[in-house]
């Protein structure tokens, strides 16, 4: 009498056990996918963490001489940078304000109208865009607002133009996580404006 064949064929599995490898394959890689977002997620934080620590604590100072530039101290020049330090302070709340009329030596027709303030700014572009919304409540619309080249100091820049009876103006402002301010350039173009716009700022902000 013969021994019975050993059967050597595996069991059949059934379809929960057959699906159990794929279905383990594939929440490893969503756990995977979505571990990876929280690593860039994370690691995004901490790039704004770092900005927001290297430019919270700002001061603007008002030097006498700033980009070829001459503080003008007349007693207008005083009460027009006293106005818009006013309005600033109504439309953002700053720690502290300044504003500032530059003189140009080669050009009487060129001084340059400043004025901002710092705080600590969670959203700097929203408030250099309050800012050019002030200015054009108070001096007609500023048009054309666009994004320049902000320089080595980071944040954001801005241009645009308002009418004025001697033409269009460049009006420029900036805004990072410590200081926010915009300037009005009459008798120069939008891109000079720009230029000397970041020689100012980084002859005034401290930090």
């Amino acid at each position: 009498m013969h021994p019975e064949p050993i059967d050597v064929t595996p069991p059949a599995s059934s379809p929960e056990e057959a699906a159990a490898p794929k279905s383990k394959r594939t929440r490893n890689i969503v756990l995977g996918s979505l571990l990876a977002v929280a690593v860039a997620g994370g690691a995004v934080a901490g790039i704004a963490g770092w900005r927001i620590l290297q430019q919270k604590d700002a001061k603007l100072m008002t030097p006498d001489e700033v980009a070829g530039l001459r503080l003008d101290r007349s007693e207008r020049a005083a009460s027009t940078a006293d106005y818009l330090r006013t309005a600033i302070g109504a439309q953002i709340d700053l720690d502290e304000s300044m504003g500032a009329v530059y003189a140009d030596p080669a050009a009487a027709d060129r001084s340059v109208l400043i004025f901002g303030g710092t705080t600590l700014l969670l959203s700097p572009e929203r408030d250099l865009d309050s800012l050019f919304e002030l200015l054009s409540d108070d001096t007609g619309k500023v048009n054309g607002v666009k994004a320049v080249e902000a320089g080595d100091l980071g944040g954001v820049m801005k241009c645009g133009t308002s009418a004025s009876p001697e033409g269009d103006m460049p009006v420029c402002g900036w805004a990072d996580h410590g200081s926010v301010a915009i300037a009005m350039f009459p008798g120069r173009s939008v891109d000079d404006s720009a230029t000397l716009l970041r020689d100012i700022r980084d002859g005034i902000l401290k930090r």
